[in-house]
């Protein structure tokens, strides 16, 4: 079976982003498990997908091939027509642990991928100032990650990421360290930011209210082996409220993804078997 969103159908261009038929298997005691197996996903330019499961079913692993950290055992991985072979300045990954360099101010860590990227001072600067008033840090410019919150210093490394202009985002559980009224603020955050800097986001996480409030499609991924369990569209409007969060509409697609995480054993997703599913 194949899924594709109105906003994927509509796009005049191929898929920003191109999963084709990718297993990923390790050796362990002598037998293969499958992290991923026959995993297919098409993501469309400036969509938001979230990626959602249950422990083990392979988000983090589907996360580091698209990322280029890792290659699949079959398979392929195509970003804008090129297969992933490593990682790419296309490409901006934010993990949960906010990887910030504990030596640098706010200021500092948004420069480095610039820095590196060989742009002069005077350019780094402007366009560090340009992300950081952006996430909301500018008071902040010059402290050290020391003296910032944990939510400050996330929003820190999406300024960083998104300073040095990728197309792509690729978040892995981002806000999951995060207590529950810093983790919805920075989600409020993120679609603010999303919505002036537009990026293709894949968004992987393990909380369906979250899943559901940020994404254009919901990726629900099932566990041994590691595949794509069911594809489901959100259709309610950008921008995102808290109301939103209470309507009939947000429960009734909340209660469809939640079933679907955690009723895997009950159903098929429209028929297919799990392994062969492709969204």
């Amino acid at each position: 079976m194949t899924a594709t969103s109105p906003l994927a159908a509509e796009a005049a261009t191929p898929a920003r982003i191109s999963v084709q038929g990718v297993t990923k298997t390790y050796n362990l005691a002598g037998k293969e498990f499958f992290a991923l197996d026959n995993v297919s996903l098409d993501v469309a330019d400036n969509e938001f997908i979230t990626v959602v499961g249950p422990s083990g079913c392979g988000k983090s692993t589907l996360m580091n091939v698209l990322a280029g950290l890792d290659k699949p055992t079959s398979g392929q991985a195509v970003v804008d027509g090129k297969v992933v072979s490593g990682p790419g300045p296309e490409r901006g990954v934010i993990f949960q642990q906010y990887a910030l360099f504990p030596w640098l101010t706010v200021r500092k860590n948004v420069e480095f991928g610039l820095k590196t990227a060989g742009l002069g001072a005077k350019e780094r600067r402007e366009k560090a100032e340009h992300f950081i008033e952006m996430v909301g840090l500018s008071q902040f410019a010059d402290a050290l990650p020391k003296m910032l919150s944990g939510g400050m210093k996330q929003r820190c490394a999406i300024a960083r990421a998104y300073a040095v202009d990728p197309t792509i985002l690729l978040m892995d559980e981002p806000f999951g360290a995060l207590d529950a009224l810093t983790r919805v603020k920075l989600q409020e955050q993120l679609l603010d930011t999303w919505s002036q800097e537009k990026r293709t986001v894949v968004f992987i996480t393990h909380d369906v209210d979250e899943a559901v409030y940020l994404a254009n499609r919901v990726v629900v991924m099932a566990a041994r082996p590691g595949r794509i369990f069911d594809v489901i569209d959100v259709d309610l409007p950008y921008p995102r409220t808290e109301e939103m969060r209470l309507s009939p509409e947000f429960t009734a697609l909340r209660n469809r993804v939640w079933h679907s995480v955690y009723h895997q054993n009950t159903r098929t997703a429209a028929g297919s078997t799990p392994s062969t599913l492709t969204a």
